[in-house]
C-alpha cells in the first residue's frame, strides 16, 4: 500500500509497529504485485500501513526498470479501546 508512513502519534503509541527500508541499483517487475494489507482482531481504526518511495511511483509500471530505488515501508497497529468496536479492514 503506497502512500505516506504513519503518522507519529500513531507509531509512537503502536502495539506493534513494523518498519523496513530497502534500497536498490535497480528494480524492475515483470508483474506488478498486487498487494495490501488488513488489520484484523482488535485493531484500532488508526491503525496504518503506507511507505514513502524515491526513485519509483506509487503505481509501478510492468516491464519498467527503475533506478535509484529508496522504499521506507511501515505498518503500525493500535489495539482498539475496551468496549469498542475494533477495525475489520484496512
Amino acid at each position: 500500500m503506497a502512500g505516506e508512513h504513519p503518522d507519529g502519534e500513531v507509531a509512537a503509541s503502536a502495539a506493534i509497529l513494523f518498519r523496513a527500508t530497502i534500497k536498490a541499483d535497480e528494480l524492475r517487475f515483470d508483474v506488478v504485485p498486487d498487494s495490501s494489507v488488513v488489520f484484523t482482531g482488535d485493531a484500532d481504526a488508526r491503525s496504518s500501513s503506507g511507505s514513502v518511495r524515491e526513485g519509483v511511483p506509487d503505481e509501478a509500471v510492468p516491464r519498467t526498470t527503475y533506478r535509484g530505488v529508496r522504499i521506507d515501508y511501515a505498518i503500525a497497529a493500535k489495539l482498539a479501546p475496551p468496549g469498542t468496536t475494533a477495525r475489520r479492514d484496512g
